[in-house]
């Protein structure tokens, strides 16, 4: 293991404050009910491909392949939208999650997530290869497990996915936008 400088980063959607309000509201009732412990609003996004620790040195390489991603995007339904319908509980890892129970905004961003995930993995990073199931996190360490159910739709669209650094810090994890990239639109690539 190298000791070179290294961040922990993650692709992700990352949804304006409003979005998150408004999936907070609706999912509140039902994390208050779990035992859990709510994932902070200013958290709350959509992974597309987690990149786990990535060395400094190897940054600029990654930010170049996301804005050719974001580039080659242009040809898909823009913006993306998922619409979270129903709270599932995941029991191994101990989550809640929001998903989109019928999936139909999903294939987009699901083809952003497969594209992401094989031109890292072509330029030599590591992303987590799970299959892709856009999903929020609202809840961990839940401990009454509610029966899934559903909740009212709340779509969330983007026009841009971004680069996330997570760091750990004593009061749990903070998440920060290192880069953003603008979807099929070369002019207004880098925000």
């Amino acid at each position: 293991m190298s000791d070179a400088p290294a961040r922990r980063l993650f692709f992700a959607l990352w949804p304006d404050s409003a979005q998150r309000a408004a999936l907070v509201h609706a999912t509140g009732k039902v994390v208050r009910h779990s035992g859990g412990r709510p994932v902070p609003a200013d958290n709350l996004h959509v992974t597309l491909a987690f990149l786990g620790a990535v060395p400094e040195s190897r940054l600029a390489l990654l930010s170049s392949l996301a804005q050719r991603a974001a580039i080659g995007f242009g040809g898909h339904a823009l913006p993306l939208t998922v619409t979270f319908s129903s709270i599932a509980h995941w029991g191994k890892p101990q989550i809640l999650a929001a998903v989109d129970r019928a999936a139909d905004g999903e294939a987009g961003v699901a083809a952003l997530a497969g594209i992401l995930a094989r031109e890292t993995t072509a330029a030599g990073f590591t992303p987590d290869l799970k299959p892709f199931r856009a999903h929020v996190t609202v809840a961990r360490k839940v401990t009454h497990a509610p029966r899934e159910g559903a909740m009212h739709a709340l779509p969330w669209s983007f026009a841009q996915f971004a680069l996330i650094e997570s760091r750990t810090l004593a009061s749990g994890p903070v998440y920060s936008v290192v880069e953003s990239y603008v979807l099929g639109d070369a002019e207004k690539l880098r925000t």
